[in-house]
């Protein structure tokens, strides 16, 4: 088998995961294209171990080793990245990244800048904070 089918392969892999990473609004979605990322450079390491296995005498498989602790990060990093994905939609609701990003820069996206936040606030507003 040539190098090039599974290098192909592996481009279009990679391609859909940066798509989906560029594109791609909810959190878990985006957790998930950048594991079909992993896959393609998992992909490729494999098929470039076996293509160059063919030429050395010597067949030492570095390549499905870096594969092996490849996809033992990619289990850790998808596992906290959804801890933290849950943890996140558990106290904000939503795990739309957009809305996220706003959150983190110190404000409320639905609140519009120069709000008087120093006003008292009134039994009504009381009631629905702690609800």
């Amino acid at each position: 088998m040539h190098l090039a089918y599974p290098a192909v392969l592996s481009a279009l892999l990679f391609c859909t995961g940066l798509y989906g990473v560029l594109a791609r609004r909810n959190a878990i979605l985006v957790l998930m294209s950048v594991e079909l990322m992993l896959n393609a450079v998992n992909l490729n390491l494999v098929a470039f171990d076996v293509w160059l296995s063919r030429t050395a005498e010597e067949t030492l498989h570095s390549g499905q080793a870096l594969t092996l602790f490849t996809i033992a990060i990619a289990a850790a990093e998808i596992g906290i990245g959804l801890a933290i994905v849950l943890a996140v939609h558990r106290n904000r609701g939503t795990a739309d990244i957009d809305r996220l990003r706003g959150t983190a820069e110190g404000h409320d996206p639905g609140e519009p800048d120069g709000s008087d936040t120093d006003a008292p606030a009134t039994g009504t507003e009381k009631a629905e904070a702690t609800a």
